[in-house]
């Protein structure tokens, strides 16, 4: 049987600041996002930095200029993908971000007219 590891200062910080910075949570309760989610922020004149969690704040300001994917923002912020989901959630239910979802299937062409635009390229 391994001898238990005991964590350093450092690798400790590591794996409580998510924790700290989610107050424990895994997922969002109310939103899902994906890789490829894109955030943008509204205007930032719109929010008060005073009560959002610093990397909150980092959020918005990345998020200012255009819309940011989950996955980039997670690695400008060097934050688990699953912190940023529960942040950008956070920040949508208070209004601060806008968010456009990939397409799902549902909005997907059918491959039925895939195959007869190609038929059309085809014959040009």
């Amino acid at each position: 049987m391994p001898e238990p590891r005991w964590l350093d200062g450092a690798e400790a910080g590591r794996h409580l600041r998510p924790y700290a910075i989610t107050g424990g949570r895994t997922r969002h309760s109310q939103h899902t996002f994906t890789l490829i989610t894109l955030v943008v922020a509204r205007s930032a004149h719109e929010f008060d930095h005073d009560h959002l969690e610093p990397e909150s704040v980092q959020i918005l300001e990345l998020c200012g200029d255009r819309a940011v994917a989950v996955a980039e923002i997670a690695a400008h912020l060097d934050l688990p993908v699953s912190v940023v989901k529960i942040l950008c959630g956070d920040l949508l239910n208070a209004s601060l971000v806008i968010v456009q979802a990939p397409p799902g299937q549902e909005d997907q062409p059918s491959v039925e007219l895939i195959e007869r635009v190609m038929d059309g390229i085809r014959q040009l």
